[in-house]
Parts: structure tokens; C-alpha cells; sequence
């Protein structure tokens, strides 16, 4: 496979000699035309985007040249693609086997983890497993940080309106024991779960919110805290040696956190608060994406192309942001985990083979759901000075029960509404010429993910496209994705400012103005 920097390929240059798309000039004929189909009605429109044919052709030869398909094949089937900690990347196998080649060994693994999933998630809901007073448990509360609480949080809070017995989901992340605090205050703890979620078994935000809970558990009566907690770690971290808590599940090295939400560390608490036949609906959704990912196609394949779209818009037309905007309420937090698993994926400067790279890599990210940001930063993205190229989600219908019908329309219409305008006026613009205030410029480009409706299969879907885009760009970008070195000196530094300082002039004039 052909391992080169972006500058040093050939269809590099022919896409960047192609001259942008003016989306001022959107008409519906383009809009028809420029649906990239996934699995069972996902859709991905890059209609507003400023790629013309001509660039979609170059974009093509980009990925053939790139071989970045049979980089993704040459992933799923094991081979080291972590080089900085030299690991193999399954996630995705988490999911099913999307060719013949997988490592059969770590297939069954997640398999048989999977199982005790389901079997204990049962077990919980079913009342057969209790609390240590004889309660049955009601609540469920997530200890984790990073790539242990955004995803799975973000997908919890996106399957709350299904109409499925649920128990009550919570998280707990930052060390600031006001987050521990808010969440425990009012529970009744003799009927509350808590996982303890950390891979290495020494994260030491998790471990000291641990501690915490522990102690109101004492303080509150319960002899036994152990028997409120499960964790999921890896079979060789302190945790899994640990005596007397519920269950340990295991995940292993080959699963980065912010790619792990289809593992234990999402499972568990997505099964226990819905059921796990929900868990494997998102599991079979997330399935169907990463099949789509194979396609060689791209105008068959939606995460390739999305990728492919953003390289040209970082790498040709020089857009350093990215706003994610989902236009449902239920996403609310979908934005911060992507944001963690673009950003920290690949928010690089050296290559895979530890070079500078002389190119623009990872944009910042950022989003909210609308139609809540159109009253808080869309000012911005409208007549800013910067353009932000934007990410839409949509679905034709709700998720939950409510709706109603108010001056001739239901209120999903008129979220669906404000979504269409949006993207149109993005596009469009609107000249004023009396009024500069009230001119917009238009040409601020957006794509569109269209689904029937928010549903755990859907939700898969949506997690996976945006997985493998962020793959796929890693691959584009020749970089590593898998590792994030970035996060660990500030950690060491933490570690030395509890110690004292040990000598460190600077952290000894800032401890003193906090500790």
C-alpha cells in the first residue's frame, strides 16, 4: 500500500487546481443529484458543498491513488495501523465482520463479551440482580472520562423518547466533585448501579470520582459499595483483579477510547438502561455503515466522500473550522463527542512515520443542535468574516410520541423547516444594498445527513459515518489516528504540581494562586 504525505501525490494537485462550485448558484436539479446512499435510507447531500464534477473526478483518483480502501480492508483485517503504539484498530469488529480476513481470535472475544452484556443487562432489568440491601436497581451511574463518557453519553441521551423501559442513565467525568455531587444528590443509592469505565484501571480522574462514591456510599449506610459497581476495563488493569464488584467486562488495547462506544464501555450502560436488544440494533446500524465504507465508489460510498470533501475544504480552500448541527434534541451531545473523536484523532503535525507534515490536518470542532443554535453562534456563520463549512443532520419524523399542529403546521415541520432554510440560505445568501447590515453574502457551503428517523439503527449509522470519515482522512493525511500523545504531558505535569511542584518555578506561581 501506498503510505505518502497528500503534498506528494498526483491527483493532490489536480484537485487542487479544480476551481470551487459557487453554491450562490444551488439549483434543485443539483440538489437531486448529489445524494451519496448508505444503508436503508441513510443519505448523505453534498449538494452545497463547493465541489464541481470535475473535483468529485479528482477526489476519485485521490482515493484510488491513496489506495485508501484497501487501507481500510488492511484494518479490518488486523494489520498494525496504531504505529505509534504499534496496535492493531478493531473497532469495527465490535460491530461484525465486514470481510473474511478478521483476527478470529478477537472476534470471538468481543463476541463472548457481548454475551456477558446481554446476560447481565438481563439480569439487572429483570430484578435478578440487586442492590446489597435487596433493592432492585433503578438507576444507572457512568464513571469515565474521555472516550468513556462523551460517546456513550451522547448515544444515551439519543435513544431517551424510545418507547422501551428504561432505567434512569447518569454520568459522572470530571474530577470537579460539583459534577459527582449534582449527579448523586437525590438518588437513592440503594437502587443505583454505578460502572467504573477506564482501560488502564489507573485514570486518575476516574479513580479518585471512585473514592468519592465509595464514601457516600459509607456515609450513606451501604456496607458493601462494591456490590453497586461493575467496570469494564482490560483483563490486565488493577480493576479486573478487584474483588467483590458485580462484573468485570473487558475491551483490550486495539480499541482506542473515543472509538469505543460500541464496546463494553458503551454496551453496558446502553443495555442496562434500554435493553440490550437495543445496543445490538446500534451495533447492526453501525454494521451496515462500515460495509457502506468498502464501497470503491465514492459517489456510492458516504463516509469516503464526506472525507474526501473535507481534505478539499482544509487542504484546497484553506476552512480551519467545522460546525456539526444536528437538527434533532435528542443529538444534544453528539457534537461534543465528535469533536473529541475528530479532534483528537487527528489533531497531528507529524506523519505516521514520525515526519512534519508541511499540509493543514484536522479542523477545529464545534456544534450544537438546532434549532437552538440559530439563536447562539449562527450570527457568525452567517456574515462572520470567516466561512465555516457546516455538517447538517436531519429525520423526517420525531422519535418520541408529542407533537402538535400550531398555526397550520406541526412543530416537526417547523424544525424541518428551519433546517431547510438554513442550509438554503447558507448557500444563497440574500443581497441588501440599502442596508449592509442586512446583506449576506452567501456561498457558505454545508452538507446534509438525512434519516427517517432517529432510531438506535439510525443512531449506529450516524456513529460510524463519522467514524470512518475521520479514518479515512487520517489515511488522506498520512497520520496516525489511533493514538493521542497530545492529551499526556498535561497529565505529567499534573501528576508533579501534587507532589509539590518538585522545583517547577511556573507550576509553583500558579498552584499558589489555586491550591
Amino acid at each position: 500500500m501506498n503510505y505518502i504525505d497528500l503534498d506528494k501525490t498526483n491527483s493532490f494537485k489536480t484537485l487542487s487546481a479544480c476551481k470551487p462550485y459557487d453554491v450562490k448558484g444551488l439549483t434543485a436539479d443539483r440538489i437531486k443529484k448529489c445524494n451519496v446512499n448508505g444503508a436503508k435510507g441513510f443519505v448523505y447531500n453534498y449538494a452545497c458543498m463547493p465541489v464541481t464534477d470535475e473535483a468529485v473526478s479528482a477526489m476519485q483518483a485521490l482515493a484510488d491513488e491513496m489506495d485508501l480502501i484497501a487501507k481500510y480492508k488492511a484494518l479490518l483485517s488486523g494489520e498494525v495501523m496504531n504505529t505509534g503504539e504499534k496496535r492493531m484498530v478493531l473497532h469495527q469488529l465490535n460491530r461484525g465482520e465486514c470481510i473474511s480476513s478478521v483476527p478470529k481470535d478477537k472476534s470471538d472475544f468481543y463476541k463472548s463479551e457481548l454475551k456477558k452484556i446481554e446476560e447481565f443487562s438481563s439480569d439487572v432489568r429483570s430484578g435478578k440482580i440487586k442492590g446489597s440491601t435487596g433493592k432492585a436497581f433503578k438507576h444507572v451511574v457512568q464513571i469515565g472520562i474521555g472516550g468513556s463518557d462523551l460517546g456513550p453519553r451522547a448515544l444515551c441521551y439519543a435513544l431517551n423518547l424510545l418507547n422501551v423501559k428504561k432505567l434512569d442513565a447518569r454520568f459522572i467525568s470530571n474530577v470537579d466533585p460539583d459534577d459527582a455531587f449534582g449527579v448523586l444528590e437525590g438518588l437513592d443509592l440503594e437502587e443505583t448501579l454505578f460502572i467504573l469505565v477506564s482501560k488502564s484501571g489507573t485514570t486518575l480522574e476516574t479513580l479518585t470520582n471512585r473514592d468519592l462514591v465509595f464514601k457516600v456510599l459509607r456515609d450513606k449506610g451501604i456496607t458493601n459499595p462494591k456490590a453497586h459497581m461493575a467496570a469494564v476495563t482490560s483483563e490486565t488493569s488493577p480493576l479486573a483483579k478487584e474483588e467483590g464488584i458485580l462484573k468485570a467486562f473487558f475491551m483490550d488495547d486495539y480499541i482506542g477510547g473515543r472509538y469505543s462506544s460500541c464496546s463494553a464501555v458503551g454496551g453496558v450502560i446502553l443495555s442496562l438502561t434500554y435493553g440490550y436488544e437495543v445496543f445490538r440494533e446500534l451495533l447492526d446500524g453501525a454494521h451496515a455503515a462500515d460495509m457502506s465504507a468498502l464501497e470503491t465508489d465514492i459517489t456510492k460510498n458516504p463516509s469516503l466522500m464526506d472525507a474526501l470533501i473535507g481534505v478539499y475544504l482544509r487542504n484546497v480552500l484553506d476552512y480551519p473550522y467545522t460546525a456539526i448541527l444536528p437538527y434533532s434534541q435528542p443529538l444534544n451531545r453528539l457534537p461534543a463527542h465528535f469533536q473529541q473523536l475528530d479532534m483528537e484523532s487527528n489533531g497531528k503535525s507529524v506523519n505516521r512515520f514520525g515526519e512534519k507534515v508541511s499540509y493543514k490536518t484536522g479542523p477545529v470542532i464545534f456544534g450544537e443542535p438546532g434549532t437552538n443554535g440559530q439563536h447562539s453562534f449562527y450570527q457568525l456563520l452567517h456574515q462572520g468574516t470567516d466561512i465555516v463549512p457546516l455538517q447538517f443532520m436531519g429525520f423526517r419524523e420525531n422519535q418520541g410520541a408529542l407533537d402538535t399542529m400550531v398555526q397550520g403546521s406541526t412543530s416537526r415541520q417547523k424544525l424541518n423547516a428551519n433546517l431547510v432554510a438554513q442550509i438554503v440560505a447558507f448557500a444563497k445568501g440574500k443581497e441588501d444594498k440599502d442596508n449592509p447590515n442586512k446583506n449576506f453574502e452567501g456561498g457558505r457551503p454545508s452538507s446534509l445527513i438525512v434519516s427517517e428517523r432517529l432510531s438506535a439503527f439510525s443512531l449506529g449509522q450516524i456513529l460510524a459515518h463519522f467514524e470512518n470519515k475521520v479514518m479515512f482522512q487520517g489515511f488522506i493525511w498520512n497520520l496516525n489516528s489511533f493514538d493521542q500523545e497530545g492529551v499526556q504531558l498535561g497529565k505529567i505535569l499534573a501528576k508533579k504540581v501534587l507532589s509539590g511542584c518538585e522545583g517547577d518555578e511556573n507550576l509553583k506561581a500558579f498552584a499558589d494562586m489555586l491550591i
